[in-house]
């Protein structure tokens, strides 16, 4: 049987939810947001994820990277269609975001969105620092 698994990722601790082929909820739980524990958490369940879901985020890329050298296969979700599924839920909590994650998963209703490498990353991130000094100094001049 396929095993589906969503990660709704927070800063500290991410909720993780398992669900099996006919949408049966296993296993719930919360890991911390970082790939060794998540790796753990994984490698210790009785059950192998099929696939394991992540909505696109500022900590997502790194998960994804780290989940994925494990040898997991790893899904980045776009966020709008995460949002626009889930936004049926009349109370939101992290614990029902991972399930809807899982649920769409096992359904095949997302759209994945590329990870960047971490050097692409970086030089963003150097790219975007630039843009903001050569604004600030334009205006302060």
């Amino acid at each position: 049987m396929d095993y589906y698994a969503g990660i709704d990722v927070s800063l500290e601790a991410s909720s993780v939810c398992l669900v099996d082929a006919a949408g049966k909820i296993i296993r719930e739980t919360k890991v911390a947001s970082q790939p060794d524990a998540l790796i753990e958490h994984f490698v210790s369940l009785e059950f192998a994820a099929k696939r394991v879901g992540l909505e696109a985020g500022p900590l997502s890329q790194w998960l994804h990277e780290g989940l994925t050298k494990a040898g997991f296969d790893v899904v980045l979700l776009e966020t709008r269609h995460v949002k626009a599924a889930l936004s049926a839920m009349i109370i939101k909590t992290d614990r029902k975001d991972a399930r809807g994650i899982a649920q769409l998963l096992r359904m095949g209703w997302y759209r994945t969105v590329h990870s960047k490498s971490p050097s692409s990353q970086d030089v963003r991130a150097l790219l975007t620092g630039r843009k903001l000094l050569q604004a600030k100094l334009r205006t302060s001049g």
